[in-house]
């Protein structure tokens, strides 16, 4: 099988210049390049790229800032009347309305909420809505949303989520491809890992703390491939 080629990225720090020219800063990245004059800056640690004279940074520090169509998974921390209160992995607290999880108008005479979700239950969710004025809003409504009822959850820094994805999914897709594990990676640093069994579980882990850890290094794909074929060949899965 032919193996990807990893796109070239170049380590920048705060100030240094990206690129001079004619060149325009990729829409997702506006919050980590600036331009002055024709010339564009860093303002963050990341790895940059640039395809078609289109600049992308990839930051690697910061926190998780909610943005609506982001997949997160979050952690159930309390309830109301009429919504869980979601820890997020962000300056704001996710909000999940009952009548969106259950999908119908929501009786509390009648509903125990803890019977659908608890404290120290998470969900997989999408950002219905954020505009930094009040906290998100929740949506569950969907395949592959809800809550969580298996598996386990790794935590890394959200600003190594790009880098654990990879471009196209190629990193994503050569950790499931060579575990057989379901995973989905949530914008705000958790990842949700679901295995055949506990030492492929801990295996994914391994490759998603070698990526975290390794984020600026080149090579980065060979390097998860063999961790993983090193690791099965040592646990006598193949």
């Amino acid at each position: 099988m032919k193996q990807q080629t990893e796109p070239q990225r170049k380590l920048v720090l705060p100030g240094d210049v990206v690129a001079k020219g004619n060149y325009t800063i990729n829409p997702k990245s506006v919050m980590y390049l600036y331009k002055i004059d024709d010339t564009i800056y860093a303002a963050v640690v990341g790895l940059v790229e640039i395809n078609d004279n289109v600049v992308t940074l990839i930051p690697l520090e910061g926190t998780y800032i909610p943005r609506p169509g982001d997949i997160v998974i979050g952690l159930v921390e309390n309830f109301v009347i009429t919504h869980w209160q979601v820890d997020i992995n962000a300056p704001y607290i996710g909000i999940l309305h009952v009548s969106n999880l259950l999908g119908r108008p929501y009786n509390p005479a009648k509903d125990n909420l803890k019977e659908y979700l608890d404290i120290g239950d998470y969900i997989v969710a999408r950002i219905d809505s954020f505009d930094r004025t009040k906290d998100p809003i929740l949506d569950v409504q969907g395949k592959g949303l809800g809550r969580i009822t298996e598996g386990k959850i790794v935590e890394i820094k959200p600003s190594r989520v790009p880098r654990v994805i990879g471009k196209k999914k190629s990193m994503l897709n050569v950790i499931k491809g060579d575990t057989g594990c379901d995973i989905v990676v949530g914008a705000n640093g958790r990842i949700w890992i679901k295995c055949p069994n506990k030492d492929l579980e801990d295996i994914v882990t391994l490759a998603i703390k070698l990526i975290e850890r390794e984020a600026f290094t080149s090579g980065l794909t060979e390097k998860v491939r063999v961790l993983i074929a090193t690791e099965k060949h040592e646990r006598g899965l193949i």
